[in-house]
């Protein structure tokens, strides 16, 4: 099993410092500035060519914190020094968010008169006819081929809560990135002000002349539920909310090569999912469709079953579908026995007891963010595989492992929906990119910076897109 040191929350670029100071060219305060940023806490994370030359040197010097408030206590550890003046100091995260982070690109070259009569007037008119004719061809000869709206209200935005649509807009930009960067796919954040799902159903109705997918993204529940379902009824082109199953595809794949390594089966599983809303739920019938045994679902109220109060139209299916044996109680109960913990609910909801009184060789993904239902210190080494949101321990269950390829492959083999099948498809091409000699405890899942997780993910979609006869002819 994985063995982790009990630290305190670790320093990372999130919170990053980028300090411009001048220092004077006398010996010792150099080491006085990095003693003074290590006994603070800080991680100096990059020097900018140093060359100690004249009476002062000014440098820029990164560093990397734990949260604002240690960002505050670095900087003033900064300025209490002496021979150090501080000139200019910003964070580096919102600096990297001026501006916006995404921009349009022009495809096609305007230099003269002719470039201008094919791609504006008269010779656009032409398309625009035989768009008119056949609509179909707005697929091929328009950026509908390869671009994604990404749909939010701002109800549910990660760990944050309703912050309102404008507030979610860097979230936004940033999914647009990710898109470009690891499929090349184009994609432009829709963040509407209504929380209707009535309205934006409509709005999303309305925009689909322009995307040749709709992503949708942190609106919480039930919203997301009924405005997907409808979208997939009412819309011939793919919609696909991330939150819900873009978390379900990476969190089989983790589970796939982690039963590898604990030589237990999925029909076997106990399953135990802390939290179910729109991730809760899409793991739930993900796991299902992969044959996982039994599976249990919590809440604030605990255990979810048929007939309990306060549940939900999507909670009332999962209470159908799951916990035949009708077990209650809090989540410390019906954990008792159980093979897996899949979290996706609140920090430090459990601890090590917890993991001891599961079954042998127990799994935890504990996928709150930013802080996880019990962090990989305060598992103490008790889980065979321990799995968390984050990029600061290993195992890290991102949505980018998926969505991009999800759309890629789906874009590539211009279907009309993304099925069940296609989800599977994915989760199995995910997992199958760690191979049998890389795979360990603590490498269950690929990195997200692995740019071949796309190259497997894509074709496997299409495939099972043909085979489930949902392309355009």
């Amino acid at each position: 099993m994985v063995q982790y040191l009990h630290t305190m929350a670790k320093a990372t670029a999130a919170y990053q410092l980028n300090l411009h100071v001048r220092l004077r060219n006398v010996p010792g305060v150099l080491g006085d500035f990095a003693s003074a940023i290590g006994d603070a806490g800080g991680n100096i994370a990059m020097v900018e060519g140093f060359e100690a030359k004249g009476a002062a040197i000014e440098r820029t010097i990164c560093v990397n914190c734990r949260n604002e408030d240690h960002q505050k206590k670095v900087i003033a550890a900064v300025e209490a020094l002496d021979h150090v003046d501080l000139l200019e100091c910003f964070d580096s995260t919102f600096r990297m968010h001026e501006g916006g982070k995404i921009e349009t690109e022009a495809l096609a070259s305007v230099g003269d008169a002719d470039d201008l009569s094919m791609a504006y007037t008269p010779g656009v008119a032409r398309v625009c006819m035989a768009i008119h004719e056949k609509p179909d061809v707005s697929f091929t000869h328009t950026i509908r081929k390869n671009t994604v709206g990404i749909v939010s209200d701002g109800t549910a935005v990660l760990g944050l809560g309703d912050i309102g649509p404008a507030a979610a807009m860097p979230v936004m930009e940033g999914k647009a990135l990710l898109f470009k960067e690891f499929a090349g796919v184009d994609a432009f954040p829709i963040c509407v002000d209504t929380k209707d799902p009535e309205e934006i159903i409509q709005l999303v109705k309305n925009l689909a002349p322009t995307f040749g997918g709709i992503n949708l993204e942190d609106i919480a529940a039930p919203n997301c539920f009924i405005i997907e379902e409808r979208l997939k009824e009412e819309l011939d082109i793919p919609i696909f909310h991330d939150d819900q199953h873009g978390t379900a595809v990476v969190t089989l794949a983790a589970l796939m090569n982690s039963l590898k390594l604990v030589d237990k089966k999925m029909e076997d599983l106990t399953v135990v999912i802390s939290g179910i809303g729109a991730a809760g739920v899409a793991i739930g019938k993900i796991l299902l469709n992969a044959g996982v045994g039994q599976v249990i679902g919590t809440d604030r109220q605990g255990a979810i079953f048929e007939g309990r109060d306060n549940l939900n139209f999507a909670k009332e299916w999962f209470a159908a579908n799951t916990n035949a044996e009708r077990l209650d109680g809090s989540v410390h109960d019906v954990l008792r026995g159980a093979d897996v913990f899949v979290g996706v609910s609140a920090p430090g909801l459990i601890d090590a007891s917890d993991i001891r009184n599961m079954a042998a060789k127990p799994l935890v993904f504990a996928m709150a963010n930013p802080d996880p239902e019990i962090t990989p210190e305060d598992a103490d080494g008790l889980a065979a595989v321990m799995a968390t949101g984050r990029s600061d321990y290993p195992n890290q269950i991102n949505n980018v492992l998926a969505f991009p390829g999800i759309f890629r492959g789906a874009f590539d083999v211009c279907a009309t929906d993304i099925t069940e099948n296609m989800k599977l498809a994915a989760a199995k091409a995910i997992a199958e990119v760690v191979t049998d000699d890389e795979l360990a405890a603590d490498y269950v899942i690929p990195s997200v910076f692995n740019k071949t997780v796309v190259e497997h993910v894509a074709p496997a979609v299409s495939a099972a897109a043909i085979a489930d006869g949902v392309v355009r002819s």
